[in-house]
């Protein structure tokens, strides 16, 4: 037997290293996950460049514009789901088994925000199908300026019955995130978004580039689901659980929180995602995939700094429902801090190397905004991320006070 009273051994200097730049597992696995896709999204920006005309390239990127048209279906209700889930679960203990102990009331009131989840999302999943696919279909077909003999057609329906199906899992990983699993639910998004790389390059490369859309978001559900699959006894047993008198009131407790976030949300599509329908529309595909490249690149920088402080919404939660607010302040402007020193560095890493490319009149420069236009967007996106960090820290509390902003 080894005796208890043995020191514990020193941090090695890489953990120590972790340690000063807060990077605990579940940013761990997720800056795996989002490094991942900014460096296959690298791969697949060459892999665009050399397989797809400039004007496939535009159909490309405004496919992703307008099925992100999903968030106004999903009026920022994944928000409201791990606030809620972590709100509750904060009381209750959940074992890896999927057991749960603790107040019945907690018990009960978690089950219900399982069951409001799916019933919202499988009808608002239906409504999304039913409207994106001619929505797109009208959109496509009748622009003065679209590229002839593009074949867009079956990529389109593909893309939005792809995303239709994960639509229909990311409130459960919400959910979860909120239950605690939070570093499991990130290293499952990894596994997604290799998967979903992986059928997006052989799409590209099999000379089926427009389905490459599709691909990506397919194999994310593939990987989701199987995970899910080994989860199952825990969502079950939620599912069955008797909640009686004891469920959420939605329109009291959830409705004033959510409309709110739904509209921010829904204004968060006009803000950042309109540019490439509208320069489709106008300029025609090939200004639409200069734009929507540019767009694809900045936000792949974004979401890996912002992994600092999305991955923690639920601790965020738990905190303020033990109202260990010092504890919640601290945790939040180190959080942030060290999100904005990432996006500022990669910012200007990101914006050197383009201005190398364009300096030099290599061809990729082409397929680029110009340098003024891509160093002001890259501008937006750093202040952009430290309103984020301000929106989810104030939703943490179950409050929406950047409405009127957006």
């Amino acid at each position: 037997m080894i005796p208890s009273n043995l020191p514990t051994p020193a941090p090695s200097p890489f953990r120590r290293f972790l340690r000063l730049v807060g990077v605990d597992k579940a940013i761990g696995y997720t800056v795996l996950a989002r490094g991942w896709a900014s460096s296959a999204g690298l791969i697949t920006v060459a892999l665009i460049a050399r397989f797809l005309s400039p004007a496939e390239q535009g159909y490309y990127y405004t496919f992703g514009s307008l099925v992100a048209m999903q968030i106004i279906f999903e009026l920022g209700f994944s928000v409201v789901i791990l606030q809620l889930a972590a709100h509750e679960a904060a009381h209750l203990v959940i074992g890896e088994d999927g057991s749960i102990s603790g107040p019945a009331s907690a018990h009960a009131r978690l089950a219900s925000v399982l069951r409001k989840s799916l019933k919202w999302y499988g009808v608002a999943s239906v409504l999304m199908t039913v409207l994106l696919i001619p929505l797109g279909w009208h959109f496509f077909s009748t622009s003065p300026n679209s590229g002839a003999g593009v074949a867009w057609r079956a990529p389109w329906v593909a893309i939005v019955l792809a995303a239709s199906g994960t639509f229909q899992i990311d409130p459960i990983f919400s959910f979860l995130e909120g239950c605690g699993f939070v570093s499991k639910v990130a290293r499952t998004r990894l596994a997604q978004s290799m998967l979903g790389s992986l059928f997006a390059w052989s799409a590209l490369y099999l000379h089926h580039g427009l389905f490459a859309p599709a691909g990506l978001i397919g194999g994310q559900a593939i990987a989701g689901v199987v995970w899910l699959f080994f989860r199952r006894r825990l969502l079950v047993n939620l599912l069955r659980h008797s909640v009686g008198p004891l469920a959420i009131d939605w329109w009291q407790e959830v409705w004033p929180f959510q409309w709110r976030i739904a509209v921010s949300y829904a204004s968060g599509f006009f803000i950042f995602q309109l540019f490439n329908p509208i320069l489709f529309r106008f300029a025609g595909p090939a200004a639409a995939g200069r734009m929507g490249m540019s767009i694809n690149i900045s936000n792949a920088l974004a979401s890996v700094a912002i992994a600092w402080i999305n991955t923690k919404a639920a601790p965020f939660g738990s905190l303020i429902a033990r109202r260990d607010f010092d504890q919640l302040d601290r945790l939040f402007f180190r959080s942030a801090a060290q999100a904005f020193t990432l996006c500022l560095t990669g910012s200007i890493v990101i914006w050197s190397a383009a201005l190398f490319l364009d300096m030099h009149h290599i061809v990729f420069a082409q397929r680029l905004l110009p340098p003024l236009p891509f160093a002001l967007l890259l501008l937006s996106m750093n202040i952009n991320q430290m309103v984020s960090s301000m929106a989810l820290y104030l939703r943490a509390h179950k409050q929406e006070k950047f409405l009127a902003n957006s």
